[in-house]
């Protein structure tokens, strides 16, 4: 098992880019449209910037456009939320509900680290522009 996935990676992670950058523009639109369950937030100068970064960094994690930074800003936005929303509720994530900004947090500070990838805008950009 451990040979196919390593041999499969690059591909594993085209697929947990796209997937956690579409469930993050989730949010955004949660917070933007109050579609998908949420209400709008728009009245609310912090959640509207957190709905921004949200939406248009999840698009551009998915899709592989400025991937580097748009991880990094959403991950920044995260550790703010984690700070100003959770952090007072209790010491431990699992004690203040703070575990999806953890973890969000830090996923994205791993893609920022590691970039597009395959399967992105950027690759395709890179492989149309060598031929």
């Amino acid at each position: 098992m451990e040979r196919w996935l390593s041999r499969n990676s690059d591909f594993l992670y085209a697929g947990m880019r796209l997937m956690v950058g579409l469930l993050f523009a989730c949010h955004g639109v949660q917070k933007l449209f109050g579609m998908l369950g949420g209400q709008s937030q728009v009245s609310n100068p912090v959640l509207l910037a957190a709905g921004i970064i949200e939406l248009v960094g999840g698009g551009f994690v998915a899709i592989g456009l400025w991937t580097s930074y748009a991880a990094f800003l959403s991950s920044g936005e995260m550790a703010v939320a984690y700070f100003m929303a959770h952090a007072a509720k209790g010491l431990w994530p699992i004690q203040n509900k703070g575990e999806l900004a953890v973890l969000y947090c830090f996923v994205f500070l791993y893609i920022a680290s590691r970039g597009s990838g395959i399967l992105s805008v950027e690759a395709a950009a890179k492989k149309k522009k060598r031929a």
